[in-house]
């Protein structure tokens, strides 16, 4: 069974906006282990888990086992039945999650759901048709900007102006690929969604979210299986460039080569262009120098700048968004945006030139 939990688990500390039994959640599907790092942060944040569920027997036992004070579900349906649970949060296969999300908005609750928050358009359509139709929130764990300080401390830089208006990102998404503990549907296409639909889909939120674009096109996309022919639909590299409405550009490259000496899962990196300074993001490592992230690096008018700003910053997404489910507000995160970066991350998928 698939266990990364130490390697997508970001610690975070308790800052809870809401008192204990006011915000009720559960946890359902744990394909992927960010359910830990979804369901730990929500908790930090005052949320209070009641249900788990999953229907393989031995990821119950272990997630049980990280969350004892959570009732173990003998259905789904007693999830959703609950009147009490106000939110979903899932991290089950990528191509169900949507169909997921919409039997949790029709329960009359709202759904968290792992990134890819789809594979397709026509999930897409039906999800913003449901949302629609419910009024209910279809909110996705976007964690590379959402759960790592030096994004969110980059957006703070940002907002206030230090970089003058942001005109190009770049992104840098390796991952470790740990073959041997990743189950069969991550090496199908159906099922995983491709490259660009998957880890893609963190480098195409952040360029959105930075740019403060609306809306963007697939200027070009490639996608390759370089090194891995015993996984014939795994796409082991994948790069993109977009535009956005706004006129910004953007261009990011995501691949599954992190080298075993690498002292982490991959040395993400993200650099941010603006018209009168820019920044780098190290966010997980700094090479041979230190084996952990929390380094802001910028340069605008004033100064050279670096700044360490692990344990400094915190992760205010998950607060905002259970206030949001409170109070119907879009402060965490608005709809559209969520789902724009879901549509980019399928286009590039779709259009990408195959080159080997």
């Amino acid at each position: 069974m698939t266990d990364l939990t130490k390697e997508y688990a970001p610690k975070g500390w308790p800052a809870p906006v809401v008192r204990p039994g006011e915000f009720v959640f559960a946890a359902v599907g744990f394909d992927h282990s960010h359910v830990c790092g979804m369901t730990q942060a929500l908790m930090d944040a005052g949320a209070t888990l009641k249900w788990i569920w999953d229907p393989d027997p031995q990821k119950m036992e272990q997630y049980g086992a990280m969350f004892p004070q959570a009732k173990r579900a003998r259905s789904e349906e007693e999830v959703l039945s609950d009147p009490e649970v106000r939110l979903v949060a899932s991290a089950c296969v990528t191509s169900e999650r949507c169909a997921l999300g919409l039997r949790v908005m029709d329960a009359g609750k709202d759904y968290f759901t792992d990134k890819a928050p789809l594979t397709t358009l026509g999930q897409l359509e039906l999800a913003k048709a449901k949302v629609k139709e419910t009024g209910r929130k279809y909110m996705v764990y976007y964690s590379e900007r959402l759960h790592v300080e030096d994004a969110v401390f980059a957006g703070q830089l940002i907002e206030q102006g230090a970089i003058g208006r942001v005109i190009q990102t770049i992104g840098m998404g390796p991952h470790r690929l740990y073959c041997s503990p990743r189950p069969d549907w991550f090496f199908q296409k159906e099922k995983y969604g491709g490259i660009l639909c998957d880890i893609g889909s963190h480098q195409i939120e952040q360029f959105l979210f930075y740019t403060g674009a609306q809306d963007a096109r697939v200027v070009r996309s490639q996608i390759a299986n370089y090194n891995h022919p015993q996984y014939p639909e795994l796409d082991d590299f994948g790069d993109c460039m977009l535009v956005a409405d706004n006129g910004a550009s953007g261009y990011f490259r995501v691949d599954w080569f992190t080298p075993d000496g690498l002292c982490n899962w991959g040395d993400g990196r993200t650099f941010i262009l603006g018209t009168e300074g820019y920044i780098e993001l190290r966010k997980y490592l700094n090479l041979a120098t230190e084996p952990r992230g929390g380094r802001v690096f910028m340069a605008n008018k004033q100064a050279e700048t670096a700044f360490d700003i692990s344990g400094k910053v915190g992760f205010p997404f998950f607060g905002e968004l259970i206030l949001d489910c409170m109070h119907r507000t879009e402060n965490a995160m608005t709809q559209e945006h969520a789902f724009k970066a879901a549509e980019l991350c399928v286009k590039a998928q779709m259009l990408a030139e195959k080159l080997q």
